[in-house]
């Protein structure tokens, strides 16, 4: 799972043959960082097509089918990001982090994680357009914090896991936001919730939930 997280995959395609395909399938359905990511399996066996259907693949075909429309199954199916969006998100970048957000901001860089969350939420609610996403990355990271600081590991790791999604399609600046220095940051936090498993989490060392860094655009 950590590759497909890793990796921000547009695509799941799996050979029907390998042992471990219901896995494949119902793993990355399991968790809301991979959900969204789009599955195809392919095999000649109409018995496999159909159990993997059940068990959650958004698309299934024989090698025959893969081989002559490889190129349209991965077009129609992929989660590839639309140039008109990538243009609206650069567009709303180059403006200024709007009030609510900024407050946000200032609670997140003081710690308190918990009410972060209401005003980077609010933000979201009110936003159209892909910016919208900044805010939901931010929010995510910091519910993330609130859950490590409340030794609670499996929410921490789940919600760095979501973030990913957001973080990954930024800028590495976005209204004045050092996206780039969050996603190392946050990165660096999730690796070291897996090194030590929930077993060692008392050892985990706070100073690693660093502040969001923003400049004025």
């Amino acid at each position: 799972m950590n590759t497909v997280i890793e990796t921000r995959a547009a695509m799941i395609a799996i050979d029907g043959a390998h042992p471990l395909w219901r896995d494949f399938v119902i793993a990355p359905n399991s968790s809301a960082a991979t959900r969204r990511i789009p599955i195809l399996l392919v095999s000649d066996s109409e018995k496999r097509r159909a159990e993997a259907t059940l068990a959650g693949a958004d698309l299934t075909a024989s090698w025959r089918e893969f081989e002559r429309n490889c190129c349209k199954l991965v077009n129609d199916l992929a989660r590839i990001p639309d140039p008109e969006m990538l243009d609206q998100l650069a567009c709303a970048c180059r403006e200024s982090l709007p009030p609510l957000a900024m407050e946000g901001l200032q609670e997140f860089n003081q710690g308190n994680y918990y009410r972060q969350h209401d005003l980077f939420e609010e933000q979201w609610a009110n936003t159209r357009g892909p910016v919208r996403d900044l805010y939901r990355a931010i929010l995510q990271v910091g519910v993330a914090y609130y859950q490590i600081e409340n030794n609670n590991y499996r929410g921490g790791l789940k919600m760095l896991q979501r973030s990913v999604q957001w973080l990954h399609i930024m800028p590495d600046a976005c209204q004045g936001i050092d996206v780039e220095q969050l996603r190392r940051d946050s990165y660096a936090v999730r690796a070291e919730l897996e090194r030590l498993g929930p077993e060692r989490l008392e050892e985990f060392d706070r100073n690693l939930l660093k502040p969001v860094i923003w400049h004025a655009p």
